[in-house]
């Protein structure tokens, strides 16, 4: 599973139309993401920092919530942009979500546990279970 990074506004127009995960290191305007649904109308998760959440407006919320995609806090740890354009969720994580699962543990304890252990947003892994969940 791999998380597109996107660093600056002039990028979202040169995105491939099917990313499905984004994250935005920059601190988007509304028209920023009325662009990249436009751009990539498969997207399904845009991950904003901590920081860039607080200033997302209502209308927004309310925009993506009609769209079905879901807004997501968090960061990319330690990726370089200039080496590779996509953040890579380790496939261990993904492996280790499904043995945790299969342990019979309750959603959000899995959440807690992988994000503890792997510095991703609970809300991500939240994600990612669901998506396991669909293979």
């Amino acid at each position: 599973m791999r998380i597109r990074v996107v660093s600056s506004r002039e990028e979202i127009f040169t995105l491939n139309p099917n990313e499905r995960l984004v994250h935005l290191a920059f601190r988007p305007s509304n028209k920023d993401i009325f662009g990249l649904v436009e751009t990539c109308p498969k997207i399904e998760v845009i991950q904003l920092p901590k920081s860039y959440m607080a200033t997302v407006s209502k209308s927004i919320e309310m925009f993506l919530q009609m769209q079905r995609v879901q807004l997501i806090e968090g960061d990319v740890w330690g990726h370089r942009k200039d080496i590779n354009e996509y953040y890579a969720i380790p496939s261990s994580v993904i492996e280790k979500i499904k043995e945790v699962k299969n342990e019979g543990k309750a959603a959000e304890e899995i959440e807690k546990k992988i994000a503890r252990e792997s510095k991703l947003n609970p809300g991500m892994v939240a994600y990612i279970m669901n998506k396991e969940a669909s293979f």
